[in-house]
Parts: structure tokens; sequence; C-alpha cells
């Protein structure tokens, strides 16, 4: 299949699988007129390198990982592959990481927001007695 078809198939745009090709994550076939040449498999390896960039992989992990993830409907690592279990597994820890990062950072955040006026609220005002003081919905009140 050419690019256009690969591209309508996967909701990914022609720019974006140049770029994966680019990056070796994508290795399609050369036509003796230059046009690309997809195979069928290109479908679910667009989808996999897909959900890898949304778990936080970049493309360089993704570009030695992806060519081993050969299951069709699952991200699966065969037993021919067994050396990147320890990269995924740096992978992970990295991304628990930043995710603990960025769950410190929201708790920071919330704490800054609820000291916070409320829309239309005097910032010297003090609230009025029986009142508490302006909370979003859906968040506890943190502490720091």
């Amino acid at each position: 299949m050419r690019i256009g078809d690969l591209a309508h198939r996967t909701g990914v745009n022609r720019r974006l699988l140049r770029y994966y090709e680019e990056q070796g994550l994508l290795r399609p076939d050369r036509l003796g007129n230059g046009y690309r040449e997809y195979a069928e498999a290109d479908v679910a390896a667009v989808h996999h390198i897909r959900a890898m960039l949304a778990a936080g992989l970049s493309t360089a992990v993704i570009a030695r990982l992806v060519h081993c993830v050969r299951d069709k409907d699952e991200l699966r690592v065969p037993a021919g592959c067994p050396t990147f279990i320890g990269e995924l597994r740096r992978e992970r820890a990295r991304i628990t990481e930043a995710i603990g990062q960025l769950e410190s950072s929201r708790h920071l955040l919330d704490a800054v927001l609820d000291t916070a006026p409320r829309d239309g609220e005097d910032p010297g005002e003090d609230p009025s007695p029986g009142t508490a003081p302006h909370q979003e919905p859906g968040r506890s009140r943190a502490r720091v």
C-alpha cells in the first residue's frame, strides 16, 4: 500500500509517517519510481508506535523495540528479543519517576490554588464567616 493508504488506515498524516521512517521506526520497501510501499504489518506497527509514544518512550527507544513487537493486536515482546526487557524496565522506572515529579508539582499548585481568591472576590477580603475558602470540584485540600 502507498503512504496515503497507510495514513488513511492509521489516522497518522503522511509527514509523520515519513518522520517515522527517518527515525527507523518504519521500513517501507521502495519501488523503482521511488514510491514507498508499505506492508499490511505496517498498519499494526504504526499503532504500536503511537502506543509507545503515548507511553512516554522516545523514538530512539521505539526504534530498537518496534521491530521486535510482532503481535498484530497487542504489544508483546517475543522470546527472540529478551535484551529489550531491561531497557523497557529502565524506561518504566524513568516514567514512574516523572509521574512522581508531576504529582508533586500538582500538589504544590493545588496548595497555591487553595489560597487563591474566588473569581470576582477581592483578594484582601476574608471569606464570609461560616464559608470555606474556594476549592475546585473534585479536589481535596492539599497540604504542602
